[in-house]
């Protein structure tokens, strides 16, 4: 390969907006620290399904419609075209409806200029199929990046089954953010020769140690208790019912148990309702959405962060809490194994149950772990390595489809 930096194209519905500030926060977070290593040049498009209307009744919907048709985040030009996606047959249709959205901006792009390399595509299903029809419409080549649901549990539909291994036979490189995913995609027949596991990272300048006792006092939470944390969407398979029967059980034992629940969503009325009928609603605070960010204190002043879920891909929160000299306690899912490795990061427990995370979380809070020790640990998840092996999948991508072109030629 040339010196010339490498023009990627991202392409995904999980990207940030100024509508929606947290929404794909992950996938964003991976193309800063890819664009700091200074090989590669990128667009992103982040199609957003058509709404009509921007009133705050209609929620996260209307904050779809809100978004701008264009905006500039971290010195990233993002286009955000619009998609159709019918109810009830959407998730049929959703990856030709996405490609259809989106064929104009990208079109537009080249015409001005910016003629990419390579579609740089993440989540695989509907983004994933999508990609591969643009990437055949546009003839680029594509890479896939699977990060969690669309492959735990969407192939358990027929026609998103199909559609995902007909993508991963034509993707050049299909990306799993764990070994567990990349373990998923080989039970789907994808080629081994093109699977890859590349982890996030977690940022080591943003979320760092801090004195526990300023950050209680500046989030004006109890300076004595034991203090939980999660971080997260309150949607149910994350599990916070769960983490407040366990916060329960622990303070009939005794335990000064406070919960800080950080983040928003469906489920904060029920889990309020639920708090208040275990009567311990004044030990519990629900806190809100926090842009990433702004998280770093609320990690650095709790006792432990907790994750209930049923699922998850790869879930940053526990290293930006490792970071922060904070353990884990975390279900035993597929991907958590290869977080919380050593007794130093945590624990991680089944079945998945309030007896289970009490037993947990009272392991870690009687180890008192050594904040400067956990930080070490947390080190070896920088972002240096991944940011690195994009770059050499990029160069090989594109060296391979050259290749293949003097072949032809010839």
């Amino acid at each position: 390969m040339s010196a010339a930096r490498i023009r990627t194209l991202l392409f995904s519905t999980l990207y940030p907006s100024t509508a929606r500030p947290l929404h794909g926060i992950f996938v964003e977070t991976r193309l800063r620290h890819l664009l700091a290593t200074g090989a590669v040049e990128t667009r992103v498009v982040a199609p957003v399904p058509w709404f009509p209307s921007t009133d705050p009744r209609f929620g996260d919907w209307a904050r779809m419609a809100a978004t701008p048709a264009f905006e500039r985040r971290h010195d990233v030009e993002v286009s955000h075209p619009r998609y159709l996606l019918p109810p009830k047959v959407g998730m049929s249709i959703a990856p030709f409806a996405l490609a259809l959205g989106a064929r104009r901006a990208i079109a537009k792009l080249i015409r001005e200029g910016f003629d990419f390399d390579l579609i740089d595509a993440h989540y695989y299903y509907p983004d994933g199929v999508a990609a591969g029809l643009l990437a055949r419409w546009f003839g680029k080549p594509f890479v896939v990046t699977a990060r969690g649901t669309d492959l735990n549990v969407l192939p358990q539909f027929a026609v998103p089954r199909r559609l995902i291994q007909w993508t991963a036979r034509r993707a050049a490189a299909s990306i799993g953010v764990s070994k567990a995913l990349i373990q998923v995609l080989a039970g789907l027949n994808a080629p081994a020769e093109r699977l890859l596991a590349l982890r996030n990272g977690v940022d080591l300048q943003r979320f760092r140690l801090l004195d526990k006792v300023e950050s209680r006092r500046a989030l004006g939470l109890p300076e004595a208790a034991r203090i939980l944390l999660t971080v997260g969407h309150l949607v149910e398979l994350k599990g916070n019912d769960i983490v407040i029967d366990a916060i329960a059980r622990l303070r009939q034992q005794g335990t000064d148990a406070f919960l800080a629940i950080v983040g928003d969503g469906e489920e904060r009325g029920r889990l309020q309702a639920q708090a208040e009928a275990r009567g311990i609603a004044e030990s519990v605070r629900f806190a809100g959405a926090v842009v990433n960010a702004e998280l770093a204190p609320w990690y650095a002043a709790a006792d432990c962060l907790v994750l209930a879920s049923s699922r998850e891909g790869w879930p940053n929160v526990l290293l930006e809490s490792m970071a922060c000299g904070t353990p884990v306690v975390a279900t035993r899912l597929a991907s958590t194994p290869e977080i919380v490795r050593e007794p130093v990061a945590g624990e991680l427990f089944e079945p998945r149950t309030a007896d289970a995370l009490e037993a947990a979380i009272d392991k870690v809070l009687r180890r008192r772990t050594d904040p400067n020790v956990l930080r070490t640990y947390a080190e070896q998840f920088g972002w240096d390595a991944t940011s690195r092996a994009q770059v050499e999948l990029f160069e090989s991508v594109l060296a391979m489809r050259s290749l293949r072109c003097r072949e032809v030629a010839l």
